[in-house]
């Protein structure tokens, strides 16, 4: 198999370092990888540089990205708030080693200014490669890049590659994160690979929601705020839609209510992963109105949705039920693990058993990038990730 990934919880860094290298190497042999990636805890963000260049010496990966973490993944474990050292790496074959990308945070030549890098992606994507053939694995500083606008911009360039990846979490405020690319290490924007066609790789999104209630077009909407839902008051839909739910279901509604937009208004109907997921931020019973953190565009379908243990599970299992990989690369919300599902390991078990105990790695997010519907988006609560399918063996 070209896929590896290995993971050490030893408090020392040298010496997770040397674990996880060595147990890569033992996997995927002595051929340069094209890519490996690096994800560290915070106990170990200060020693990332050194981590990357012992990685470097030893498998002389084509490309190397590296990031802090809150909590990171490895197989089926999950390590939340501990020391820790995960190491993913892959071959992708002759000419496939993929193009590393570095973009600054804000004001330093990011998106919004004059040289937006969204717009330098279009040169790195091979003329005739189609967008589903095109995906940036991104890793980013949250408090220096910002991913919404990105995100925005790469839609609207053409070719725009997809984009997967997360945000730094290991810092709660800026220049905390660390980023690594290749041999140079910042604290600051965004660092990446352009992946290359021939890496079969797929990007899939668990929101972990799913719908209640009906289905209603925006008639009269204003910037983030819904007037109307099929030209009767929102909050009037909301309430009615309330009082039709089961006990079980208004309680869960009552700790946190959140509303899907319908990305492709083609469909003649609507299931779990046509949506993007928003939360539902307040209502105005005078005007009838309510606040949704999303633009809500007239003739616009949107979905009221209930988000729990139970809800995240069954999406996160549907969603990989219909892929085959051998290998993956897991952007998980800081917010789920023992905080949403009460267990340890949840997400990362049921990814480990969708690619066959095949290499699997990732991180804990302060955002999760991912596409839904064909658009880039920067979300919450979910898991994004990036799945393999290995053409070489």
């Amino acid at each position: 198999m070209p896929f590896a990934a290995a993971l050490s919880e030893h408090p020392l860094a040298t010496q997770a370092t040397g674990e996880v290298v060595g147990q890569v190497l033992e996997r995927l042999g002595h051929r340069p990888p094209d890519l490996a990636v690096l994800f560290v805890t915070e106990a170990h963000g200060g020693a990332l540089e050194d981590i990357g260049a012992t990685v470097r010496a030893a498998l002389e990966p084509a490309s190397l990205l590296g990031v802090t973490a809150v909590s990171v993944t490895g197989g089926p474990r999950e390590v939340e708030q501990r020391p820790a050292v995960a190491l993913w790496a892959a071959r992708f074959g002759p000419g496939r080693a993929g193009t590393a990308v570095r973009l600054p945070g804000a004001g330093a030549g990011g998106p919004g200014d004059p040289d937006d890098p969204a717009q330098a992606l279009v040169g790195l994507v091979p003329p005739g490669t189609g967008r589903e053939d095109a995906l940036l694995l991104l890793l980013a500083d949250p408090f220096s890049f910002p991913a919404d606008a990105f995100a925005r911009a790469v839609d609207e360039t053409r070719p725009g590659p997809r984009v997967a990846g997360g945000l730094a979490s290991a810092a709660r405020g800026p220049g905390g994160n660390r980023l690594l690319l290749d041999d140079r290490r910042y604290d600051d924007g965004a660092v990446g690979v352009l992946l290359p066609a021939g890496a079969a790789a797929t990007a899939v999104v668990s929101q972990g929601c799913r719908p209640i209630g009906d289905p209603f077009v925006v008639t009269r909407a204003e910037g983030q705020v819904v007037y109307e839902l099929g030209g009767r008051p929102a909050l009037t839909r909301l309430e009615e839609m309330v009082a039709s739910l089961s006990p079980d279901e208004r309680a869960l509604a009552a700790r946190g209510l959140h509303i899907g937009r319908v990305i492709d208004e083609r469909r003649v109907e609507f299931e779990r992963g046509d949506f993007l997921i928003r939360g539902v931020l307040g209502a105005d019973r005078e005007s009838g109105a309510i606040a949704i953190g999303d633009r809500a565009e007239v003739g616009a379908t949107l979905q009221f949705q209930v988000r729990d243990a139970d809800a995240a599970d069954e999406d996160l299992r549907e969603i990989l039920a219909g892929h085959d990989a051998d290998a993956a690369l897991l952007f998980t919300c800081n917010g789920r693990g023992r905080h949403l599902f009460g267990i340890d390991d949840h997400d990362a078990t049921i990814l480990d058993a969708a690619v066959d105990g095949g290499a699997s790695a990732g991180m804990f997010c302060a955002g999760e990038l991912g596409p839904v519907g064909g658009q880039n988006f920067v979300h919450g609560f979910t898991a994004s990730m990036i799945l393999f399918t290995d053409r070489l063996g």
